[in-house]
């Protein structure tokens, strides 16, 4: 399994209405990311909102586009992107991208 972690900014007004949104996660949508490949999968929220997610995978690029490939996600991004600065047409799973691991302790 690969760790993957990306980072992405949430408006700082939207905060806890993106909170909420994760609070209650729709099950299909959960049900999508464990079919194509998703593990472990969290995400952290800093209170300026700095998002780090982390999860495992066997193939980072072959799960994104397994998810982009279902409906559930198509609607799920085009109601988070209202959450996210990010540039215009670009969705939330387009616009993270890995970060470099440099260390693992195991």
């Amino acid at each position: 399994m690969k760790r993957i972690c990306f980072v992405l900014q949430v408006l700082p007004e939207r905060l806890e209405e993106y909170k909420d949104r994760h609070r209650a996660v729709w099950p299909e949508m959960l049900d999508a990311l464990h079919e194509t490949g998703w593990h472990n999968y969290s995400l952290f929220l800093r209170e300026d909102g700095l998002l780090v997610g982390y999860l495992e995978t066997d193939d980072f690029e072959k799960a994104r586009r397994a998810m982009a490939e279902r409906d559930v996600n198509t609607r799920w991004q085009r109601e988070m992107s209202e959450f996210f600065v990010n540039p215009p047409n670009v969705t939330p799973d387009q616009a993270a991208r890995p970060l470099e691991e440099i260390f693992h302790l195991e």
